[in-house]
């Protein structure tokens, strides 16, 4: 049986056609570049995460690159930032002239390991650049303690809708969010799109400003900034989405539990080692189960490989640390500096979890592992 990462084909029939009045819409107004739907989308998400300002822009990536911009990182500046992630996070840095500051990860959440920062050094940093993963969402109370005056970027782009056990939504806690609404996010359009997110009403205003070249009136720019705005025809889509945001995410939910029930009946205990979905609920936090990551200790590269001859969509998020990546080597970092970061590109697996699968699907990927065991 074929079982695929995620299929485009499965959204419901309710939401593909409100997209499509939605794309209409526009191509008969044609304001295509910052068309009402813009604003209407910034408002509805802002309201969702608790009254935030919300700057709709170009993509996730550019989403880092405007907050950390807007939090004056220029170059020769440190940003303290983690080795596992996807690439954006760090290119965002060396876009700036800036120099990233690795610290290791926990295995549990794969955010930065307090523990394994030297503080001292952390403190000299222009911005803190955390990553909520996977649909996870970090505690970064023990990071603004220790480090209160550090400006805090967060990288929430698979975290929309997330909340960390006192009840902070992903992106709301620091200075700065940033999401992305790639297709296959939990929130996806249909291409590029991002937002940043602040409380800060002076910082949205000048985040609008740099958006559009830093210009403050027209033809008057105040500052560089740089052509980040997001389309009005990909407003349009997610504002059409939102509506089925909570179902869709009701169904992950259900996946993940379906999957820790088949995992258990396979008798693979300590083989594959779960992510910790449900953790916290009652807390106050929230897992929106972007990817479901399971580690496999050992043999995970031959486990990949048998699935994909099964023809069951998987994936390595991420095989390579950010320390190790090519256009990093000038940092001098090696193989072992980061050895939690390491040992989970080594282990982790996403396996298939978006709205849609089927009960028969998720069986046959967890019989499928557990012969390849």
């Amino acid at each position: 049986m074929s079982v695929p990462l995620v299929d485009f084909q499965r959204l419901p029939a309710e939401q593909t056609q409100a997209i499509r009045e939605a794309v209409l819409r526009v191509l008969e107004h044609k304001r295509f570049i910052l068309g009402e739907e813009v604003a209407a989308f910034e408002a509805a998400l802002g309201q969702r995460l608790g009254g935030v300002h919300c700057v709709g822009v170009s993509s996730g990536t550019d989403a880092l690159l405007l907050a950390l911009q807007a939090c004056d990182v220029q170059r020769g500046d440190s940003v303290v930032t983690t080795p596992y992630s996807f690439f954006a996070t760090v290119g965002a840095v060396l876009r700036l002239g800036a120099r990233p500051i690795f610290v290791d990860i926990d295995a549990s959440d794969f955010g930065m390991d307090l523990r394994a920062a030297d503080l001292r050094h952390c403190a000299a940093a222009r911005a803190l650049l955390p990553v909520h993963l996977f649909g996870g969402c970090l505690n970064l109370g023990p990071w603004q303690h220790a480090l209160p005056n550090l400006p805090i970027v967060e990288d929430a782009a698979q975290a929309l809708d997330s909340r960390d056990a006192e009840g902070h939504f992903a992106g709301t806690r620091g200075r700065i969010g940033c999401f992305s609404f790639f297709p296959t996010k939990n929130l996806g359009a249909a291409g590029d799109a991002g937002m940043v997110v602040t409380r800060d009403a002076a910082l949205a205003g000048r985040l609008r400003r740099l958006r559009i070249h830093g210009q403050s009136a027209p033809y008057e720019h105040s500052e560089i900034g740089g052509n980040f705005r997001m389309d009005t025809l990909q407003a349009a889509v997610l504002l059409a989405s939102l509506p089925f945001l909570d179902a869709a995410q009701a169904q992950r939910h259900a996946n993940a539990r379906r999957y820790a029930a088949l995992f258990a009946a396979a008798g693979v205990e300590g083989r594959v080692v779960l992510p910790r979905i449900e953790d916290g609920v009652g807390g106050g936090a929230r897992h929106t189960v972007h990817q479901f990551v399971v580690r496999i200790p050992e043999r995970r590269d031959a486990v990949l490989a048998g699935l994909k001859r099964a023809g069951i969509g998987a994936a390595v998020y991420y095989p390579l640390p950010l320390s190790l990546q090519p256009c990093c080597a000038f940092l001098g970092h090696k193989a072992g500096d980061f050895p939690v970061a390491e040992r989970m590109a080594r282990e982790v697996l996403a396996l298939p979890i978006a709205p849609g699968l089927r009960e028969s699907e998720q069986a046959e990927v967890v019989a499928a592992i557990s012969k390849l065991l």
